[in-house]
């Protein structure tokens, strides 16, 4: 008995939960995998730092799963819109959400609709070409830059806002943003974090990367750092991490004089109102102090000058109609990855937005484990559903445009072709030049 399974996004959650599935079900599953955009990979393709290349390199594993006879690849198709999730539910024995997060969380503070104020998952999509993104067309004339937030993030945004056009030689950025940025006035690049050092949440590589930057230097005021025996309680990682932060503190002014761009880590800064008329103009912060690891305010404000404000504050996944919701939390409401009988979550859509790309991987085997529990225990069906069938009648009835992985590969062919020297690819950056390249 084949049992027929749907998964709602096609990143690195949904590829690893196709995998899983395949390796418990072998040839007794059918697995359709959904995306709204023509192409697949979700963060990988617009998340990912587009200077980070061999992280990229996964969707390697997830086209190996993408071409299995057992599962498809259906694009350009909006869970919610062109079909519901009911009729899914119909069509499929179980149906997993792994949408991922794409929308920014508000900064919560007056100021944030001013212009030239963006969200990192839309600053990021607009560097890394995401249709819904592409035009959004920053304004990098002036001095200053504000990035609010210390994980990895905050870290990608500031180091892409202080390359030099060469240093993007290899990478696959969009030419829209890379023709902005070469026109950048950006000199001043303020990393924003309400805590201290002991408390970031950036990685040893992305840290160290600052170090190498051609016309960057990053500098941190030697007063935030805690004494270096406090360093000793810290796990690996995080000593690491502020192993460079401390590395940044001691470089001599002298070596900074040679970099056009400084990259300031502003520490115990609390944003409390982004300051302008019409468009940005500052961050107004207040100073904190840490306590039990929370950031408490001191009462004393200053102002960081910023002419562009990035917020890398976290994600929430998108609400579809009829799956609850956890606005609080900013994901599907579930237990364990169980939402209601046959739907479930995995990812950033069951967990929010925490972990790593390779956190994906056990969160999809184990939401694999549960459907078949499910199914075992008779909570919801095995093998009695149309499936794939199904899906393609209802899509023919109404005359849906799918993309197929076979068609993904033309249009990842014509990117690959259309590639600047010594780039991978230049992306499409909308949905109708995607669909052309199919042909």
């Amino acid at each position: 008995m084949t049992c027929h399974l749907a998964i709602v996004g096609s990143g690195p959650a949904g590829y690893y939960t196709a995998e899983a599935a395949q390796k418990l079900w072998g040839d007794d599953i059918r697995v359709d995998v959904f995306d709204t955009l023509p192409v697949p990979y979700g963060l990988i393709r617009t998340g990912v730092a587009p200077d980070h290349q061999s992280i990229k390199g996964v969707s390697r594993r997830y086209e190996t799963t993408a071409l299995s006879e057992n599962v498809r690849f259906v694009g350009n198709v909006t869970v919610g819109t062109d079909v519901s999730v009911g009729e899914l539910q119909q069509l499929y024995d179980a149906v997993v959400f792994a949408t991922g997060a794409p929308h920014d969380r508000p900064l919560g503070i007056p100021g944030e609709h001013l212009a030239n104020v963006f969200g990192s998952a839309a600053f990021v999509g607009w560097y890394n070409g995401h249709p819904q993104f592409a035009g959004l067309d920053p304004d990098l004339s002036g001095a200053s830059a504000a990035v609010i937030g210390m994980g990895n993030v905050a870290l990608d945004v500031a180091r892409i806002l202080s390359k030099t056009e060469a240093e993007f030689a290899s990478s696959d950025i969009v030419a829209h943003a890379l023709d902005a940025l070469g026109a950048s006035h950006v000199h001043t690049v303020t990393i924003v974090g309400r805590r201290g050092p002991h408390q970031i949440m950036m990685t040893p590589k992305e840290l160290g990367e600052l170090m190498h930057l051609e016309r960057a230097s990053p500098r941190v005021d030697p007063a935030d750092l805690p004494a270096a025996a406090d360093d000793a309680m810290l796990e690996p990682g995080l000593r690491k991490s502020v192993g460079h932060l401390r590395s940044f503190a001691a470089i001599p002014e002298s070596e900074r004089a040679d970099k056009a761009i400084e990259i300031d880590f502003d520490m115990f800064a609390s944003p409390v109102r982004l300051i302008g008329e019409d468009r940005v103009t500052g961050v107004e912060v207040e100073r904190t102090r840490v306590e039990a690891g929370r950031a408490i305010g001191t009462g004393e404000t200053y102002v960081i000058p910023a002419d562009i404000v990035v917020a890398c504050i976290g994600y929430r996944s998108s609400p579809i109609p009829g799956v609850p919701f956890d606005e609080r939390m900013g994901r599907f409401a579930n237990d364990e990855g169980r939402i209601l009988p046959g739907l479930y979550a995995v990812g950033w859509a069951k967990r929010g937005p925490t972990g790593t790309i390779g956190t994906n991987r056990p969160d999809g085997q184990g939401i694999v484990e549960r459907i078949a529990e499910d199914i075992a225990s008779g909570a919801i069906g095995g093998g009695a559903k149309e499936g794939r069938a199904g899906f393609d009648r209802l899509a023919a009835e109404r005359g849906l445009d799918v993309v197929t992985f076979r068609d993904w590969k033309k249009i990842e062919d014509a990117e690959n072709r259309a590639a600047r020297d010594g780039a991978p690819r230049e992306k499409f950056v909308d949905i109708e030049s995607m669909i052309r390249a199919r042909g």
